[in-house]
């Protein structure tokens, strides 16, 4: 039985069913850890690569791809991959904070200190590509998160939004000029809450 007519036909099955295998495992692997079957280092990684990879085979798809047909399509029904895959884009170990040691010690801080003001000057020097801001921001938010103190100081949701609206753009769109400033001002505002919250 042929399947297909012609190769064209055939690569498209094949991007359908690697985009399906993930979002699949995806689903499975939010719900192991949640249940506490899988831990923060087996979880934390292996999210990782496969939002990668979700995001990589869903740009194989072309520009009239549409995802909500698609999971229609296929029934679908991933509640929990889709939330983490299209939301924010970041494994849940990252977005909530689920490690730490007691006491803040100054490495972190430096650390901390240094990832917001990458992402400053890296807007400053118009850097407003999604795949150049978006990391910087991910990076921003695990190390936040890796600070015991630092648990809901204002400022930390603000982040959070941004890798969210960032996450619903493709890799090459750019943030245009009132996104730029508006993050800059949520970046200065979340710096300086993050400052008063150490002499706290």
């Amino acid at each position: 039985i042929k399947l297909c007519k012609n190769n064209q036909e055939r690569e498209m099955y094949e991007n359908y069913a690697e985009l399906y295998s993930i979002i699949k495992t995806v689903e499975y692997l939010e719900k192991a850890y949640v249940r506490d079957s899988c831990s923060a280092d087996e979880y934390t990684p292996a999210c990782s690569q496969l939002i990668s990879q979700f995001k990589t085979a869903k740009s194989f798809m072309g520009p009239s791809f549409d995802l909500n047909q698609f999971l229609s399509e296929y029934r679908l029904n991933c509640s929990a991959a889709i939330d983490r895959l299209t939301r924010i884009g970041v494994p849940a170990t990252v977005e909530h904070k689920t490690f730490g040691k007691p006491g803040v010690d100054a490495r972190s801080v430096a650390e901390a200190v240094q990832y917001f003001i990458t992402a400053m000057d890296s807007l400053k020097l118009d850097m407003k590509a999604v795949d150049q801001v978006q990391p910087l921001l991910v990076d921003l938010l695990a190390n936040l998160n890796a600070l015991p103190s630092m648990d809901d100081f204002a400022g930390k949701e603000k982040i959070v939004t941004w890798l969210t609206i960032l996450n619903g753009m493709e890799a090459g769109d750019e943030l245009n000029n009132y996104q730029v400033r508006q993050m800059l001002f949520d970046l200065e505002g979340a710096y300086n809450a993050f400052y008063k919250s150490l002499s706290n």
